[in-house]
């Protein structure tokens, strides 16, 4: 499984993707209403392309509702992806003070990896002196 930032951004594009569908269904699958008595419903013809797909009005409803859910579903999985992040419990300074021991461990390390680089150098001088000492004859 991948990480929690990873899964957060995952998430992130999915509801964008989401919105852009249920954006999609509501503008595709509208009832043709008038909203002034201005507004004119232009009359389709057959060989034209249909710009909207209108459905019942149960039918309609019954997937805006799909959406709704979908949609918030998905933002309770991300805030539940942003609760889980690290350091959100911990204040700057026990941030700070977690870096720090951090940083004298990382040290630590390194002087053990410096020791162990010194004696392999000693460790390869000792062999090339016995490897030149068998070849004498």
């Amino acid at each position: 499984m991948s990480d929690i930032l990873t899964q957060l951004q995952e998430s992130m594009d999915l509801l964008c993707t989401m919105f852009i569908a249920g954006l999609y269904y509501v503008e595709r699958h509208h009832d043709l209403e008038q909203f002034t008595p201005a507004d004119k419903i232009p009359d389709l013809k057959a060989d034209q392309p249909k710009e909207v797909d209108t459905l019942d009005p149960q039918t309609f409803k019954d997937g805006q509702v799909e959406i709704a859910r979908d949609l918030i579903y998905q933002a309770q999985r991300i805030e539940y992806l942003v609760s889980e992040l690290p350091g959100l419990q911990n204040s700057e300074r026990d941030q700070l003070r977690t870096i720090q021991g951090l940083e004298e461990e990382i040290a630590g390390l390194e002087a053990q990896r410096q020791e162990a680089v010194r004696e392999r150098g000693d460790v390869f001088a000792q062999l090339d002196a016995l490897v030149g000492s068998l070849q004498r004859p």
